[in-house]
Order: C-alpha cells, then sequence, then structure tokens
C-alpha cells in the first residue's frame, strides 16, 4: 500500500502497518491522525476497542526523529496492563523506522527500568507514580518532550492521578503537543482540557448504543446468600467458553474463586496481584487454560481481551457507566456476546437505571434457583 485509507506516511510506518495487517484506518484513526500531524492539540472521545492507540502512535513515529537519542515522546496510562499494551502497539508500529520504547511503571524492577532508559529510547509509555519515582531519581528527563498522551483520562481522574499528572506536565516543554483520550467526557476532563492544552480540537467517535449491540443482556434475581450456587448453576448451564466474572474489590475476587476452584480451572485479576502473577493470569484466560476469570474493575477496560463469550456481574456494578464498561469486554470485534448481572436487594436504584436506559435490551434470565 502507497497510503493507509488515503494518509500519506513514511514507507517505514507503511511497511509496519502492513506487518499487522492493518489496511485501512478506523474511523476515531481517521479522525485523529490527521489532526495530529499538524501539531494541534486533541482531546478524542473512543471507547476500548476503537484503535485510538493507533490513532496516537501511528503520529508519534511519524513526528518524533528515531536518531536522536533523547526521549520525545511521552504516553501517560493509569495501570501497568494498559502500559504493556500500549507500549507492544507503539514498537510494532515504530520498529522499522528505529524507534525505541521503554515501559515504566510500578511492580518491575525499577533496576531493569535503568537498564532499559540507558539505552536512550525515543518514547516512554508509563503509569504516573513510576514515572514522577524515576523524575526523582533524575533517570528520566521530560525537557525534550514534543509529545504528551494522557490515554484513559477518566481513569485517571477516578484513582487520583491527577494531580501527578499535572507535576509530570509541569516538567515539559510549554510547546509540546498534548494530546487526551478518553472513553467518557467528565467536567473534570474539560478543566485538565483548559489548563494543560492549547485551543485542542475535540474529536468524538459516537456510539450508536450504550452497549455493544451483539451483546445479549440478562439480569438475574439471587440473594447475596445465593450467589455463589447461582454462578455454578449458570456454569454448567449456559454454554460459557471463556467467563469474565466482576467482583467489586480484590478480597471478595479471591473469596469467590476459592470457593469455585474445588471444580473448575480459575483465574484471578486484581490490583492486589504482583505484576508476574497478574501477566500469568491474563495469559492463562486468553489461551483458555483457565476459562473463568474472577476480576476487580481493572479488567473492565483497556485489556485486549477480544474473545470472552459471558461477562458476569457477580456483585452489580456501581453506576450505569462502569456496567457499559464491563459488559463492552464481551463481543468485541463483531462477536457475539452474553452478559448476566446478579441483582440483589441492595441494587434495586442501580438496576432501576439500567432498565431505564437499556429498556428492552435488558432481559430477565430464565434460571431460577427457588423452584
Amino acid at each position: 500500500m502507497s497510503t493507509f485509507g488515503g494518509l500519506t506516511l513514511r514507507p517505514e510506518t507503511l511497511r509496519a502497518l502492513r506487518q499487522l495487517g492493518w489496511t485501512a484506518p478506523t474511523p476515531i484513526q481517521a479522525r485523529v491522525i490527521p489532526v495530529m500531524m499538524t501539531g494541534r492539540d486533541l482531546v478524542g472521545q473512543a471507547q476500548t476497542g476503537s484503535g485510538k492507540t493507533g490513532a496516537y502512535a501511528i503520529p508519534l513515529v511519524e513526528r518524533l526523529n528515531a536518531t536522536v537519542r533523547t526521549l520525545q515522546g511521552l504516553v501517560l496510562v493509569p495501570t501497568r496492563e494498559l502500559a504493556l499494551q500500549v507500549s507492544d502497539e507503539i514498537r510494532a508500529i515504530g520498529r522499522e523506522a528505529g524507534f525505541k520504547v521503554v515501559t515504566l511503571f510500578g511492580g518491575q524492577s525499577i533496576e531493569r527500568q535503568f537498564a532499559d532508559l540507558r539505552r536512550h529510547p525515543q518514547i516512554a509509555v508509563a503509569t504516573p507514580g513510576r514515572l514522577l519515582d524515576h523524575l526523582q531519581r533524575g533517570t528520566v528527563r521530560l525537557s525534550g518532550v514534543i509529545i504528551a498522551i494522557l490515554d484513559e483520562g477518566d481513569r485517571m481522574l477516578d484513582m487520583g492521578f491527577l494531580p501527578d499528572v499535572s507535576r509530570i506536565l509541569s516538567q515539559t516543554p510549554v510547546s509540546r503537543q498534548t494530546a487526551l483520550f478518553s472513553a467518557t467526557m467528565p467536567t473534570a476532563i474539560h478543566a485538565i482540557a483548559k489548563q494543560q492544552m492549547r485551543d485542542p480540537v475535540w474529536v468524538r467517535i459516537a456510539t450508536p448504543m450504550p452497549t455493544v449491540e451483539t451483546v445479549e443482556q440478562f439480569y438475574l434475581e439471587v440473594a447475596e446468600e445465593d450467589k455463589v450456587r447461582a454462578l455454578r448453576r449458570l456454569l454448567n448451564k449456559e454454554e460459557i467458553e471463556s467467563a469474565l466474572v466482576f467482583r467489586r474489590t480484590k478480597h471478595r475476587a479471591d473469596r469467590l474463586a476459592r470457593a469455585l476452584r474445588s471444580d473448575r480451572r480459575v483465574g484471578v485479576l486484581h490490583g492486589g496481584m504482583r505484576q508476574g502473577a497478574r501477566l500469568q493470569a491474563l495469559r492463562a484466560f486468553g489461551e483458555k487454560r483457565t476459562p473463568i476469570l474472577i476480576a476487580t474493575n481493572v479488567a473492565s477496560r483497556g485489556l485486549d481481551l477480544p474473545e470472552i463469550s459471558h461477562v458476569i456481574n457477580f456483585d452489580m456494578p456501581e453506576d450505569v457507566e462502569t456496567y457499559i464498561h464491563r459488559v463492552g469486554r464481551t463481543a468485541r470485534m463483531g462477536r457475539p456476546g452474553t452478559a448476566i448481572t446478579f441483582v440483589g436487594q441492595y441494587d434495586l436504584e442501580i438496576f432501576d437505571q439500567l432498565q431505564r436506559q437499556l429498556g428492552s435490551s435488558l432481559k430477565r434470565h430464565s434460571l431460577n434457583l427457588y423452584r
């Protein structure tokens, strides 16, 4: 291909995209890439799985210089899993041009990161806390940053990273280009844009439905003391190839895993686990060695798990937005998927909101524990 969907790019970038099997830009890429190539600041709203990493990775490798041995591109993300995935994608897109990418996150040996930094990478993908650690140690300097990306901006707000992000950006040049991406646009995102950006272009990729159209959505009324029994019966009854089961806290996730492991292969994923254990759990789930993964909201966004047949909300999500993100983990890339939500007596307020928003899309499940 001589262009990428009509976008003129370097031959090295086009070769890398061809190797990835990318033949045309996604809607977010088609709108973001031309703007970022001009150097304008940008705020982009798009869901996970829309191709937004490529939307900023391509301008990064197009506008930066792989022959200069200084850090020129910075991507801030809220979680270590997302940092690893974003790094892999940028590395793949920039490999032909010779870009080096360093990934900086907590839970990994800082000595290893020192070694990676000594190779003079041009692009860093980092979680805010670990990047601040490097800045305090003097092992990272941001004075040469040309482009700064804030990915999953609303999640960074939820996790309390805004002060850290402001401290980090204060150490980059005022002349930098800044792009912020977020699945939702709370008021605080507008405040960040006003404080940290210069007349940004706003790009929104509208979604026709609050959840993926191909998701079959069910609810199941069940008392708290009967939830484990209900889950066991569902796992026996439903044709479940892979199930992502959501709990609100890491302690509840561990407890449910212990309850199910007597007769099932079950994995766990939450923020209290070491990085190696989290990656091992993701790998086993992706390879179907553990077809059931019990997780907190750390798995609701940012992770590339495209073949989940069922999402089960064992604990009711805190709000409708969280429900949408959780359910969006299934029925990706045009595949069908099923979501089942357990509704207890203390969940009625959120459940009423769900029913009002989803209407007939949310159906009662046929499973009856009390006959």
